[in-house]
């Protein structure tokens, strides 16, 4: 039972610990790797939560866990991989200027933390963290086609954006897991992988999660649709 109740908080900390290597990884220069490991963090992520629900596992300390492992995947690990692929050109003002994400990241996490209004299910306040650090992610995986102005521009309006109050459609609605937008940043991943070709260079992590995720997406869909047959 007790080991039950620690399955999703294995899945935050795997999170956090694909946060960790995508940084090792930006750090010596393997840029795409460090971006694929971000979007397997949002795999896991997206899976956590609903584990918990799922077994009755949901927890205080699981809460606080997942807060913690978003910080460093979501928005510690992209900040890095953006720095290290192109404003590491402006010495330390583009390390300066990089580190505003993870800062607007962890006032966002906060927020939402202590939040009252969290339950609702049709809107958040605000660009979600996992959603912005995937973003980044998925800009760096295309960056030979894309200028190096424009990351910077979502660099920076992701950032602001974060904090704002702006409210952010949630997608809740589409006949898939709840996270619309962790979907389409994962089969943008994927679409890049089958594109380049270069199966062999990505982390040997993505074999496991990616067959893992796809069964979990059709677990979902099959079980939203039965449950729309029976009511």
């Amino acid at each position: 039972m007790r080991f039950t109740k620690s399955i999703p908080n294995m899945f935050t900390l795997g999170n956090l610990y694909c946060g960790f290597l995508s940084i090792g990884f930006a750090a010596k220069g393997h840029y795409s790797n460090a971006a694929i490991l971000i979007l397997i963090g949002m795999m896991l992520d997206s899976m956590d939560g609903r584990l918990a629900r799922m077994l009755k596992a949901d927890t205080t300390l699981g809460k606080e866990l997942d807060s913690l492992a978003d910080i460093v995947t979501f928005g510690i690990a992209p900040s890095f991989l953006v720095y290290y692929t192109y404003f590491i050109q402006f010495g330390f003002l583009g390390l300066a200027v990089a580190g505003l994400f993870p800062l607007f990241g962890a006032y966002r996490l906060a927020r939402f933390n202590i939040s009252t209004n969290k339950s609702n299910s049709n809107y958040f306040i605000g660009v979600p963290i996992t959603a912005a650090g995937g973003i980044l992610a998925i800009l760096t995986l295309f960056g030979d086609k894309i200028p190096n102005i424009i990351t910077t521009v979502v660099f920076m309006a992701l950032s602001f954006l974060m904090v704002s109050r702006i409210r952010i459609p949630s997608f809740k609605e589409i006949p898939l897991p709840k996270y619309g937008t962790i979907v389409t940043l994962f089969l943008g991943c994927l679409l890049y992988v089958i594109y380049k070709g270069t199966y062999g260079q990505f982390p040997y992590l993505i074999y496991i999660a990616t067959p893992l995720y796809i069964a979990y997406l059709a677990y979902r869909f099959i079980k939203g649709k039965n449950r729309k047959d029976i009511d």
